[in-house]
């Protein structure tokens, strides 16, 4: 008889169950895999083989045929391992018996104890939806797989564990952990915007930017404090909500970054990758395809310092995302799908020099010099990004004014949550979160202006020669400054102020 024992794996977020079929025929003693497995699949013979030995449990004498099902579909990784070692002495009369409800994950070191894997939240969750009540997981990832509700977590230290738990000898660990509680917690961010002198008006661009989660690029001189306000700008982001710490935390199980120790992610991401990152870095990829910056910055923030001095192509890869919300990864194998619903934020120098349109220094660029780095960021990449603020020298008195005068990041924060509820209540029959998210259609809904803001818009149209984008995304910069003021309708002054941060356009 056959013995089939069930585990799963990960495309993307997509979860996919896998049975693991194991049988013996009389044969030369030797195990095969078979079942589209990678490289590590196949090493799994011997990790398999001394584990069970180590453990102190003898291995068939005979051919060992162990099947992934379904064949079509590519695996990777060592999360199968235990699955397959059950199934092997179940076989052998070792494990009386596997029940059908019960999933396997982990993969085995050679003295039989049971190393963690990555991806383990978005699994279990998968199985939770396809009837699983059971899962024995790595005693390491039991903290992770907790967070899923209404289904059987079990976290085992080594093989024998998992025996004796199977034949009804001794229980394994459960734990069950409440996101909520993870989530009700004050975080201390390194800068405040109390600490940054000046720049107001970079200050109110980015308080727009966070309550409708709007992309951001800033320009200005070297050491005008671009960087500082950037890393800033995650002290006045709202919390995260239960839904979005779950996917994000799910993200970063896949990618492997989970702390064992704090496993759920439950402080937005500030991701700024170096100026030097491939296309694949940005958007993800790779042999086994793993999330990139966009998508390990959802819900969160991609800071890109020094933007022009991305390659051009890593920059265009971001157009689509910018524009859906997510990337589509396609390889010959297999097409894997993404979110990336994140904060833009780039910091640039006005030139070569940086100091085109100084106070105190004079730009030494010649026009062409010039024109050649602002060409870097193409039209359609600009036109993606709502908010374009020019960040000056800080004027002497500023700089030498030490009195910390400026808006506490907390009493910016309120007023940013507040508009986020605002349009929680708004969008919570669309399936959207934010005003950014609005698309054409949803934009004529709810961003609906009177005659003379019609007006305003239509001599701005003709002066600035503004795409359809850009004047989609003005709209739903106007409907993020009336959320912030609390006002139901869309004014002129509201439409103002959003042109206002169309300068560099």
């Amino acid at each position: 008889m056959v013995i089939k024992v069930i585990s799963a794996t990960t495309t993307g977020l997509d979860i996919h169950k896998i049975s693991v079929e194991v049988d013996v025929t009389n044969s030369l003693p030797q195990i095969i895999i078979v079942g589209l497995g990678d490289t590590a699949i196949s090493e799994a013979k011997e990790r398999i083989k001394l584990a069970i030995k180590n453990s102190g449990f003898e291995f068939p004498k005979t051919k060992v045929v162990i099947n992934l099902a379904p064949a079509n579909l590519k695996k990777e990784g060592a999360i199968y391992d235990l699955a397959m070692a059950a199934g092997i002495l179940a076989k052998e009369k070792i494990i009386n018996n596997i029940p059908d409800d019960t999933a396997f994950l982990g993969e085995l070191s050679l003295d039989g104890s049971i190393r963690p894997v990555n991806g383990v939240l978005p699994i279990v969750s998968g199985l939770k939806e396809s009837g699983i009540k059971k899962v024995i997981v790595p005693f390491d990832n039991l903290k992770e797989a907790s967070f899923v509700e209404e289904i059987e977590t079990l976290g085992a230290k080594n093989l024998n564990e998992v025996v004796l738990h199977l034949n009804d000898n001794m229980p394994l660990e459960k734990l069950k952990q409440n996101v909520d509680d993870f989530l009700n917690v004050e975080f201390n961010f390194e800068i405040d915007f109390k600490d940054i002198k000046g720049q107001f008006q970079a200050k109110r661009a980015l308080e727009i930017a966070a309550a409708g989660a709007h992309n951001v690029l800033m320009s200005g001189s070297p050491g005008s404090g671009k960087t500082m306000l950037a890393k800033a700008f995650c002290s006045i982001l709202p919390p995260l909500t239960k839904n979005e710490a779950i996917e994000l935390t799910k993200i970063y199980s896949i990618a492997g970054l989970i702390d064992s120790k704090t496993p759920l992610i439950n402080k937005r991401p500030f991701r700024s990758p170096h100026h030097s990152a491939s296309s694949v870095g940005i958007t993800g990829g790779g042999t086994m395809i793993k999330p990139g910056e966009i998508t390990l910055s959802h819900r969160g923030v991609l800071f890109l310092d020094e933007m022009p001095e991305f390659q051009r192509s890593v920059l265009e890869v971001l157009r689509q995302p910018l524009e859906e919300n997510f990337v589509t990864i396609s390889r010959a194998q297999n097409t894997v799908k993404y979110p990336a619903n994140f904060i833009l934020i780039g910091a640039m120098n006005p030139c070569p020099c940086g100091f085109l349109g100084d106070r105190q220094k004079r730009c030494i660029c010649s026009d062409f010099q010039i024109q050649r780095y602002k060409s870097k960021l193409s039209g359609p990449l600009l036109d993606r990004i709502d908010l374009h603020i020019t960040v000056p020298r800080l004027t002497d008195d500023e700089l030498l004014n030490v009195k910390k005068d400026g808006e506490a990041s907390f009493d910016i924060r309120k007023r940013v949550i507040k508009a986020r509820q605002i349009q929680l209540k708004r969008y919570a029959k669309d399936n959207i979160y934010t005003n950014s998210e609005l698309t054409p259609k949803l934009i004529n809904k709810y961003c609906q202006i009177d005659e003379q803001t019609k007006q305003m818009l239509k001599n701005a149209v003709n002066k600035f020669n503004l795409s359809a984008r850009s004047y989609d995304r003005i709209l739903k910069i106007s409907r993020t400054i009336a959320d912030l003021e609390e006002s139901a309708d869309i004014s002129p002054n509201h439409a103002a102020q959003a042109l206002m941060f169309r300068s560099l356009s």
